[in-house]
């Protein structure tokens, strides 16, 4: 196949893509309940959350930055 019609297979695909993603139906609001049950969040338990990050932070003598690998210790 030539790169001009791979090209617009591409294009095409990408655009029917896009185009089916719009045809989604809104979320009804009986089912948005599912969706706000606490297991259903994305971090998980707050509490714990928070717990981790104050240990992380006390380990590190810094707080934030848990979105990088490494330690300040220089033990990773």
């Amino acid at each position: 196949m030539s790169p001009r019609i791979l090209t617009r297979l591409a294009l095409l695909g990408a655009i029917a893509a896009g185009l089916s993603g719009c045809a989604l139906p809104p979320v009804q609001p009986w089912e948005k309940g599912e969706l706000a049950r606490p297991d259903m969040l994305i971090q998980g338990d707050g509490l714990a959350t928070r717990f981790n990050e104050h240990i992380y932070a006390s380990k590190e003598a810094a707080s934030g930055g848990s979105a990088v690998g490494g330690g300040g210790c220089g033990c990773n």
